[in-house]
């Protein structure tokens, strides 16, 4: 069975998030997006845990639940913020697992080590990844561990201001037990094809969305049974077969993707940052440096670099950008907001149009100048002005905008 899925999203108890993030309203966006399964987010929170069990209905024998059409499958983000030989970590992960039982046990053990209630993504000081991945696997060998937005610079198992050089240095003998690894929005399958220890395992991509519109922004596809322990079996395998591609943002457009300061509108490149050693020519200080520095200095292999057994992905930008700017306004206004409905209601999902329908179709369904920058997408000639130190990148699709990267990807 084919589908999309998303496993990675936050719900209305974590910080910062829509007041939206709660199961009806996620269920409706899922079909908009044409997600068939998402993830739950933030079990570890008692709260939305309750709501979880009132909303959904167990799937026997799959390990996952249902809402109104949509599969479900639990999921919660930790933080664990610790010190190990001498430096201090701080890695984001995400857990999968295949029942409310299970769930349970999880936060049962985690209640040790943080407060639970706090936040939807819970912070667990003084708790390791390996003791995390130790912990959870004697709870049941089930649960699913996937590192989290893995080159995130602040919260990541390779980050540059947080991580290690390795997944052997931060979940030891545990490292094979890891189901698969989170690229995150600042960085895409490519990038990471450039490491050779990551070979062995799948690269997953979700949205991690805190508001309903945002999901499946990055999401996974996927031809197999629509059952946790097949899904889990296709990530652990890499099966080519099964795990079809990957939907990902342009990486420039991450909020992490090159290095600077916001605060002193100073973006860079990592050659000019090894330039300036680190150090912002305005204020005298330490740059965030971003995902691409960092990938560039744990890389082992050229840029270009493709592995015999990497699963494909796709560049995609969401439907309701791409209208606003055909129609050169805002994708928060009201007009690009009717006529992205319009396109759903008369044409399925967002899935359906950016990645199934044929171009030929697109050319005679849609206004010319929508369906020019549908196919510009799609066909990755675009001009974006690179994200960096928490600034999202912005994509040009009809004008090169100052200081934009004209960028062709295939």
């Amino acid at each position: 069975m084919r589908f999309v899925a998303d496993f990675h999203i936050h719900s209305k108890y974590s910080r910062a998030t829509s007041k939206g993030m709660e199961v009806p309203t996620l269920a409706k966006w899922a079909k908009i997006k044409g997600i068939g399964l998402l993830g739950t987010g933030d079990f570890t929170h008692h709260l939305w845990l309750q709501e979880l069990k009132q909303c959904l209905s167990p799937l026997p024998k799959q390990g996952l639940y249902e809402y109104d059409g949509i599969h479900f499958v639990l999921s919660a983000e930790v933080s664990n913020i610790y010190s190990q030989n001498g430096r201090g970590y701080r890695v984001h992960t995400v857990l999968l697992a295949p029942s409310f039982e299970i769930a349970e046990e999880i936060n049962k053990m985690l209640s040790f080590y943080g407060n639970l209630s706090s936040d939807g993504r819970p912070i667990l000081g003084s708790m390791s990844c390996i003791r995390l991945a130790e912990e959870v696997l004697k709870i049941s060998p089930d649960i699913m561990i996937i590192p989290a937005h893995i080159w995130t610079p602040w919260f990541s198992v390779f980050g540059s201001n947080s991580g290690f050089d390795s997944l052997e240095e931060a979940f030891g003998k545990y490292t094979e037990k890891i189901t698969a690894l989170e690229t995150g929005l600042s960085s895409d399958p490519a990038m990471n094809w450039r490491l050779s220890a990551l070979d062995r395992f799948s690269l997953v991509s979700n949205s991690d969305s805190h508001s309903p519109s945002r999901i499946g922004r990055e999401s996974n596809v996927f031809d197999c049974g629509l059952n946790y322990w097949d899904i889990k079996r296709v990530l652990e395998e890499k099966d080519r077969a099964r795990f079809l591609y990957t939907v990902e943002f342009y990486p420039e457009e991450g909020k992490y993707h090159l290095d600077g300061h916001r605060n002193c509108d100073l973006r860079m490149r990592p050659a000019e940052t090894k330039q300036h050693r680190g150090i912002c020519p305005v204020c005298q200080r330490q740059l965030t440096k971003g995902v691409l520095y960092r990938v560039e200095e744990l890389a082992d292999r050229p840029e270009g670099f493709i592995p015999e057994n990497s699963i494909p992905y796709r560049n995609l930008v969401p439907l309701d950008e791409i209208v606003a700017a055909a129609k050169g306004m805002s994708a928060k206004s009201k007009a690009v907001q009717q006529e992205y409905m319009k396109l759903i209601h008369s044409h399925g999902s967002e899935f359906e149009i950016l990645i199934e329908m044929d171009g030929a179709e697109i050319g005679r369904k849609f206004s010319p100048k929508l369906a020019d920058a549908i196919m510009k997408v799609r066909e990755g000639t675009v001009s974006i002005r690179p994200g960096y130190d928490g600034e999202y990148g912005v994509i040009n699709l009809f004008e090169e905008a100052e200081e934009c990267d004209q960028l062709t990807f295939f």
